[in-house]
């Protein structure tokens, strides 16, 4: 098999690649332009508003995959993948005009377009690679994922040059120029360098290209992906406003931070393509939701404060109230020492208390009784208020960021893995289909995340969801693991990966 992979192969692997990294760059756009101009008051948006704004391009990526998937392992790759850089172009360019939330959100709409280059490029790349190849091959694709990455680590450092650092803010203007430029210089080279090749099945009608959508196969592998991917996308984007929020970084220092967790995840998914070709996809799949739920679980405790009961004093005996500070208690001849609160502040504010990852406690005692007043015996002097401070750090919280998007990345490749085993001559119109399951996880996730954090207040509301996502996918494909060796001998276990 080894012998059908050359050079061509090679070169068109690349210019898919590159292609879908532009093409993924345009898609998550939004996630830093309009952080940029909410925060800089040029458009009055709030948190639902906004989450609209990043999910409405998602939402197009994802539903045009599948008729842009047919299309591709109808007529080949090289002219849809063109036509499809090119029109992305034109909306892009018109956001330089928007001056409303409407027009805003209609041009999204059409440039959203680009991340239906992901099915395109699937169908695309595997036609020039043999089976024992694909999950490289599809890996090596994949990894156009970094373009999140070059949308959040570069397009905040042009907005401040266009800018001048905030003081021409209307300059914003020139990014959605330049990125409709680039991707009009991406297809010029695609119609010239390229070479169009066509699956080699044989022509078929539509009902049959569409007859693989009845097997609960593909929904499965759709879930799957909407967790590992759709997710990754959302995040890709809803990181840069939580780290300008919940950390008050600058939108050059959130990028930086997004990108630490979008660029990873999509390299690393070429090591996810060479693992699920060598372990097998299932066992890689495996590892992904155990560790996403670990992770999602650590991610989930939030930035806070809580107040609680502590320990109060006490009267150790009968007596009149002689004095009362907020230093100490007297009562009769005997007196009662307090924490003071001022001490506990003092020791909260402290920058040592701030760089920690690990929970503080800071208590103190407030009196509940005045002078002259008589009191029992074991009566309650005082009473105690603890403080647990935790400040999740930033650091300890980009960490987390990046070993999850590192494990979601690996699960993107293994989910496509399983395509060419089960649908070795539908890889287009399949893989389309996964893609606008798993597009829509970018396209509701962001959505979801606003109206979360406008009913809990919580930023990491967002990733209870996550986990309990991770779970569900765990649940599911476990459960389908057992119901293979109930109805399959158990000789067949080592062979799982092949059989379902």
């Amino acid at each position: 098999m080894q012998e059908q992979i050359n050079s061509l192969s090679y070169r068109m692997l690349f210019l898919n690649t590159l292609a879908f990294t532009i093409c993924f760059a345009v898609w998550t756009f939004n996630g830093v332009m309009v952080t940029y101009l909410t925060d800089n008051g040029i458009f009055e948006w709030g948190p639902v508003e906004i989450g609209w704004l990043l999910g409405i391009p998602i939402l197009t990526g994802a539903i045009f995959r599948l008729p842009l998937g047919i299309l591709t392992d109808k007529y080949g790759g090289k002219w849809i993948f063109a036509a499809l850089l090119l029109f992305c172009a034109i909306p892009m360019y018109l956001i330089s005009f928007a001056d409303s939330f409407m027009f805003y959100a209609v041009l999204s709409f059409f440039f959203g377009f680009a991340g239906a280059g992901f099915a395109v490029g699937i169908g695309y790349t595997s036609v020039w690679f043999p089976k024992s190849w694909q999950g490289r091959a599809l890996g090596i694709f994949g990894a156009g994922n970094a373009g999140a990455a070059l949308t959040t680590l570069l397009a905040p450092t042009l907005l401040n040059n266009f800018t001048a650092n905030g003081l021409n803010p209307e300059n914003w203007r020139l990014l959605p120029q330049y990125y409709a430029g680039v991707l009009v210089v991406m297809a010029l080279v695609f119609m010239f360098f390229s070479v169009n090749k066509k699956s080699n099945a044989p022509a078929r009608t539509m009902a049959v290209i569409l007859k693989p959508l009845q097997s609960i196969r593909v929904w499965r592998f759709g879930f799957y992906y909407f967790l590992v991917f759709g997710c990754f996308v959302a995040f890709a984007q809803w990181l840069v406003p939580y780290f300008v929020n919940v950390y008050g970084a600058s939108l050059v220092v959130a990028g930086l931070f997004a990108s630490l967790f979008s660029f990873p995840s999509g390299v690393i998914r070429v090591l996810g393509g060479w693992m699920s070709d060598k372990l097998g996809a299932r066992r890689v799949m495996l590892g992904t939701f155990r560790w996403s739920i670990i992770l999602a679980a650590l991610l989930m405790v939030p930035k806070m404060d809580i107040i609680t009961p502590g320990k109060g004093i006490m009267a150790t005996q009968a007596g009149e109230v002689s004095g009362v500070t907020d230093q100490a208690i007297e009562v009769g001849n005997r007196n009662y020492a307090l924490a003071s609160k001022d001490d506990a502040m003092e020791r909260m504010n402290d920058p040592s208390a701030a760089a920690s990852f690990l929970p503080h406690k800071y208590s103190w005692q407030e009196p509940v009784v005045r002078p002259g007043q008589e009191v029992g015996k074991k009566e309650l002097l005082a009473k105690g208020v603890t403080q647990i401070s935790f400040e999740a750090n930033m650091w300890v919280y980009a960490v987390l960021v990046l070993l999850i998007g590192i494990v979601w990345g690996i699960g993107k490749a293994g989910v496509y893995r399983f395509i060419p085993d089960y649908f070795p001559n539908e890889v287009g119109t399949v893989g389309g289909m996964v893609g606008v399951i798993g597009g829509l996880g970018g396209f509701v996730c962001p959505i979801l995340f606003g109206y979360l954090l406008d009913w809990t207040g919580l930023w990491t509301s967002s990733w209870i969801l996550m986990f309990i996502l991770s779970v569900v996918c765990l649940f599911w494909m476990l459960r389908v693991t057992r119901n293979i060796v109930k109805t399959e001998s158990p000789e067949i276990a080592h062979k799982i990966d092949r059989v379902e």
